[in-house]
């Protein structure tokens, strides 16, 4: 099943931020692949905020992780793969545990790390048209 939206501003991310949360019972690692500045962080600020959480979420650029909680105190890690040098680094942090935890997982710049996501992996796709806030988001899972 392949979803697909095209918004013209950030105030139509809820919406769509709201269908991508029907699928975390069903996978919890969400991989999310767009171009610099497509608006992956913005996308995961919309939906931790629709999720409860009252952490800042920022982009875990230098951190490699963050981690927030939802209401009922579970956590989700948000990664930003962006500065990685080698599969090593994700393995040393011990990426395959937060996976394996079951707890939400929300990866920016997947393709560093791919060989160490899961098969159920859902990989959202963001694409900005240049010098406009238009965007189409679209995941298959």
């Amino acid at each position: 099943m392949k979803k697909s939206f095209t918004i013209q501003s950030t105030k139509e991310l809820p919406k769509v931020a709201e269908a991508l949360i029907e699928l975390m019972g069903k996978a919890n690692v969400f991989a999310f692949n767009g171009s610099m500045g497509a608006g992956k962080t913005t996308f995961i600020k919309v939906i931790c905020a629709a999720l409860g959480v009252e952490n800042v979420v920022n982009s875990p650029t230098f951190a490699i992780v963050n981690e927030y909680e939802n209401p009922k105190g579970d956590p989700i890690f948000h990664f930003d793969f962006y500065r990685l040098n080698t599969l090593q680094e994700a393995i040393d942090i011990g990426f395959q545990e937060y996976i394996e935890s079951g707890y939400l997982c929300l990866i920016e710049w997947p393709e560093k790390i791919e060989n160490l996501l899961p098969d159920n992996c859902v990989y959202v796709n963001i694409h900005s048209e240049d010098n406009t806030e238009l965007r189409t988001i679209y995941w298959e899972v």
